[in-house]
């Protein structure tokens, strides 16, 4: 299965999406929250994150979702230091993708099409 790791500023909010998409599709899914600093202070954490993907990665690959501008070049970097050959970001809303790819996982799709699923969570809403 998919893994899925939500990457916020906000240690409450990562696990509070984490919680939701949870709840909305299924807790069979590995998801795991890597918000805040080291010292939990607001930002981001390239520890937090590794230890997030080592902890969701079953072997399916791993899709990634990011809050905000820096929380994404946290992801960037930690891919370029330590290439994860199975590790996606998607570019995709926060909430909505987590849930769409969470759904997408919890179905049984592979990588791509969790990647896929959270990036078209971007046009929810829209007509």
């Amino acid at each position: 299965m998919v893994g899925i790791v939500l990457i916020s500023h906000s240690a409450r909010l990562a696990a509070e999406v984490a919680e939701l998409a949870a709840q909305i599709g299924g807790r069979d899914v590995p998801i795991a929250a890597a918000g805040g600093t080291d010292d939990g202070r607001l930002g981001t954490s390239i520890t937090k994150v590794s230890d997030a993907i080592t902890t969701v990665d079953q072997g399916d690959g791993v899709v990634l979702l990011m809050d905000l501008g820096s929380a994404v070049l946290t992801a960037r970097t930690l891919l370029d230091e330590s290439p994860h050959p199975r590790v996606f970001l998607a570019d995709a809303p926060f909430v909505e993708g987590a849930i769409s790819a969470l759904v997408t996982s919890g179905a049984g799709a592979d990588v791509k099409a969790v990647l896929d699923a959270a990036e078209e969570a971007r046009h929810i809403g829209k007509l």
